[in-house]
């Protein structure tokens, strides 16, 4: 047996033990306590039984069976402005698919740490591992392109120094722990230059995969003004047409080679293929965590409303005999009608 105390035991010591103790010496002054004897052990019960409710009694089960990934998971996503091309899912911005993909992948690696890398004209470092998978995924929630007028080209393979930066820190750290990488983008090179090389990563990855988004027909990117408000400043323009983005396959397959990963094409109709977590750990929960016990506390509660239900009961007795008891009447015989003796008439036997 096991309590999960709604407060503090000690509030609830507290705020119970002098009901109990007015009960208590009132059922001992038999000349003083109004009501039946029996009548005060049944509110003691009831005392009782709210005290145990609110104490949460529950039997323990067994010992549960958790796995943890014992891994390094480092996420780098392409934040250009192509990034919001709208051609996922139909007319959505490649963007919603990133964070879908890394959604599924925090669930399928559960005790990972993450860390987060974006890019655009550069590569920056916006988490550093942690376990923390709520402030990464709030991270991604705010997440935004650069800003359209400061765009000036960029580079799919600019995170390459950061990347291995930090799985080098991480392998130096915690050397006992197997790393993954993840890259997320639609490899367009728009700088002019010859994309940086990730095979210096390539030795510190055990596993993990590189995602693209994108159409071969491409998707219309709507400015980013950087404004707080989120107001829409229509779509970038080239030639007089809305400009588009086109996903390049062939630089992102080099980035998978390089990396010694799998490439897979991203579509909003399935779900993305994930290798396993190179290394994992096995770990057993203690009898009696909450969420692995039988709450008991209802049995209590069903007696709270038992004895709730004999007073209720017994009041509602009190009351209906209370309005049987009516006043006497005499006979009235001008009119023929009984009428209701007064009270000085029945204290001074109707003498004036």
């Amino acid at each position: 047996m096991i309590f999960q105390p709604v407060l503090n035991v000690f509030l609830l010591l507290l705020f119970f033990a002098p009901v109990v103790a007015v009960a208590v010496m009132t059922m001992t002054r038999p000349a003083k306590r109004g009501a039946p004897l029996w009548l005060w052990v049944m509110r003691l019960a009831m005392l009782l039984a709210c005290f145990v409710m609110l104490l949460r009694p529950g039997i323990p089960g067994g010992a549960t069976q958790t796995l943890a990934t014992d891994t390094d998971v480092v996420l780098v996503v392409d934040t250009t402005a192509s990034i919001v091309a709208e051609d996922w899912d139909g007319d959505k911005p490649r963007l919603d698919g990133v964070r879908a993909d890394i959604q599924a992948i925090v669930e399928e690696y559960p005790g990972a740490r993450f860390a987060l890398i974006t890019f655009d004209a550069a590569a920056d470092l916006r988490m550093p591992l942690t376990t923390d998978t709520t402030a990464l995924i709030s991270s991604l929630d705010v997440l935004r392109p650069e800003v359209t007028s400061q765009s000036r080209g960029s580079s799919v393979g600019i995170a390459s120094q950061m990347l291995s930066d930090t799985l080098s820190s991480a392998a130096e750290s915690s050397p006992d722990r197997s790393r993954m990488v993840f890259y997320f983008g639609d490899g367009e090179q728009t700088d002019g230059s010859t994309p940086e090389a990730f095979t210096g990563s390539a030795k510190l990855t055990d596993a993990g995969g590189v995602f693209g988004y994108g159409t071969e027909e491409g998707g219309a990117m709507k400015l980013t003004t950087g404004g707080v408000d989120g107001a829409d400043g229509g779509y970038i323009q080239y030639q007089g047409a809305n400009a588009k983005s086109v996903i390049d396959e062939a630089n992102l397959q080099t980035i998978a080679d390089q990396l010694g990963v799998e490439y897979l094409h991203r579509t909003a109709d399935a779900e993305p293929k994930l290798p396993e977590a190179p290394s994992t750990t096995t770990t057993y929960s203690k009898s009696g965590e909450i969420g692995n016990v039988t709450e008991l506390y209802w049995v209590a509660a069903l007696v709270v409303v038992l004895l709730l239900a004999v007073e209720l009961a017994r009041a509602t007795m009190l009351v209906a005999r209370l309005r049987l008891l009516k006043t006497p009447a005499t006979h009235d015989a001008s009119s023929g009608r009984s009428v209701p003796r007064s009270t000085t008439e029945e204290s001074t036997g109707g003498e004036s």
